[in-house]
């Protein structure tokens, strides 16, 4: 998740400048000691506005410690977040929000959906035997997420997470409502998220790697296979790729960074077999697209032989990212390893447009211009509107 802020006028209220003064005191502490008096303080500062559902004041913070370049912009945001997934719920256990992001592409809709009781008991069964450390308790929510119905905001993820942690602490998954559940907005290739939570004895270990011989390696490579496998009946049609779980905002931010390469080379999987031509008879067309600076780059694909553009894809900049990332050398890579053929980035800077009649992205074309992508008449009834 892209942590640079809006930038915004005028003063700040009282309880927001408290949050910048502590954060800016971590920031420039000189001691593991003075390190607690001002993490404590911080994060008592947090739970208070996060009880008072008060988004304002935690947003305004962090702008204005982004806008002034405080060195204590990175510590808030670590503090806000980590307050904000891991709700204090009693003194003998330690409690942390999770998701399990799912990547997937498909010709057709990627669903969004409620877990069966059979699918939730195994994924359990799985999370505890490669995930979680031992003595742990786990609350799985029975609906697998797509990014716009996920928690929105800081406040509302809070209140989620103490929701599910509660559970988790019983040991019992939850039940979600989905009746007033967010339309998803349908793209080629999209995150699905399963969101859990995990109750640990005080200080005790939460994941399988913190224990003795565990790696986030092995972690990954066994949830891949056998949560994986409990998973895949559930997204029909899909090809999928499983993110590492871990602490729901790491995670989040890990999956926002693998999709971007995961969504490339999607997209050049999807014009091979729906134009069915070989892949190197595609070429890519790279450019950068700014706001106030470079915000994105965008692809535009063609065939070799033609210069309309039958697809696209958004390449963020996330982060600490900015222009000085050569972030057209790692798409390129990205490409070349798929097998296109013809790859060109173009220098010129355009500024973030968007379809007037779908909201559509633009994308650079062979000519240095930005046009909406537009499959043949043949193929564009069978793919979603939308597109990464």
């Amino acid at each position: 998740m892209k942590r640079s802020r809006s930038k915004r006028r005028g003063g700040i209220g009282r309880h927001a400048e408290e949050l910048l003064w502590l954060a800016g005191g971590l920031a420039e502490s000189c001691c593991r000691i003075e390190d607690r008096y001002w993490e404590e303080r911080l994060a008592t500062a947090i739970d208070a506005t996060l009880a008072h559902d008060d988004e304002d004041t935690l947003d305004t913070a962090l702008d204005q410690a982004f806008n002034r370049g405080s060195p204590g912009y990175d510590e808030l945001a670590d503090a806000i977040e980590s307050r904000t997934e891991s709700p204090g719920l009693g003194d003998n256990h330690d409690v942390v929000f999770i998701a399990a992001p799912v990547l997937a592409w498909s010709r057709f809709r990627i669903p969004a959906r409620a877990l069966p009781a059979a699918t939730l008991a195994n994924l359990r069964v799985h999370l505890r035997a490669h995930v979680l450390a031992q003595n742990t308790r786990v609350a799985l929510a029975d609906f697998l997420y797509s990014p716009d119905q996920l928690p929105q905001g800081y406040c509302a993820t809070a209140s989620f997470a103490a929701l599910l942690g509660r559970a988790a602490i019983e040991d019992k998954d939850l039940h979600i409502d989905i009746d007033n559940m967010p339309e998803t907005t349908q793209f080629l290739s999209d995150t699905r998220y399963l969101l859990a939570a995990v109750a640990a004895p005080r200080n005790g270990a939460v994941f399988r790697w913190q224990e003795t011989a565990g790696s986030r390696t092995e972690t990954l490579e066994q949830w891949r296979s056998q949560g994986g496998g409990c998973l895949a009946p559930l997204l029909p049609g899909c090809a999928l790729e499983f993110v590492l779980p871990e602490s729901y905002f790491a995670a989040c931010r890990d999956a926002d960074k693998t999709s971007r390469s995961y969504s490339v080379r999607a997209s050049v999987a999807f014009l091979v077999t729906s134009l069915d031509v070989p892949v190197v008879k595609l070429r890519a067309i790279i450019a950068p697209f700014w706001d106030e600076q470079v915000e994105e780059y965008r692809i535009g694909f063609t065939l070799s032989d033609n210069d309309e553009v039958v697809h696209g894809v958004v390449w963020p900049l996330l982060g600490a990212e900015d222009d000085a990332i050569d972030a057209p050398a790692e798409i390129e890579s990205v490409l070349r390893e798929c097998g296109v053929g013809v790859v060109k980035a173009l220098e010129h800077r355009f500024p973030l447009e968007y379809c007037d009649d779908c909201g559509a992205p633009l994308y650079p074309s062979p000519e240095g211009e930005v046009v909406h992508a537009e499959m043949p008449e043949s193929e564009a009834g069978q793919i979603p509107r939308h597109l990464h």
